[in-house]
């Protein structure tokens, strides 16, 4: 058999060009991320609830409950609402109290006024924050978990007493 030049001597090239009916999958980079976004000409007045992140860009004014997503008021986002999520990042303005299971990140543009309480907190500087910061450890939150599941079991009322005492 005949081999070329560059063969002869055990090096194989990785070019696609080398074998033509190689399948070269397509990469992706990342999985994409399922989010809502409420424009800036819109107004929301009410209860928002979901299983999606959520970008604000516009006014919303009620309660926001996305408890395992992500909220992030943009740079034209107001809002006068209780938010109740995972993570919350804030470059616009927020009226309100948030309360977080992760992170609350506020800009070096955001303002918030109302009381945070979160596990992890970052504020910029340059941003505004007017009100309490609660910040619990992850130990606290299960042991605040595990409180609630008691109290919400078919247990007699003077055992959840004593346990909301404790």
């Amino acid at each position: 058999m005949l081999e070329s030049q560059d063969n002869s001597q055990g090096v194989r090239s990785t070019s696609p060009a080398s074998n033509p009916n190689a399948y070269n999958p397509v990469k992706t980079t990342s999985v994409p991320v399922e989010q809502a976004t409420i424009g800036r000409s819109l107004v929301i007045k009410g209860e928002i609830s979901g299983t999606e992140a959520l970008y604000i860009d516009g006014r919303v004014e009620g309660k926001i409950t996305l408890t395992n997503n992500r909220v992030t008021i943009g740079r034209n986002g107001v809002v006068q609402a209780d938010i109740t999520a995972r993570e919350v990042v804030v470059m616009g303005k927020i009226t309100g109290n948030i309360e977080c299971s992760d992170r609350v990140d506020i800009r070096g543009e955001g303002v918030v006024n109302g009381n945070v309480t979160t596990e992890r907190v970052s504020v910029e500087d340059g941003a505004v924050m007017k009100g309490g910061i609660q910040v619990r450890s992850a130990q606290q939150k299960d042991k605040n978990q595990s409180q609630s599941k008691m109290s919400s079991s078919a247990e007699p009322s003077n055992t959840v007493a004593a346990a909301a005492g404790a």
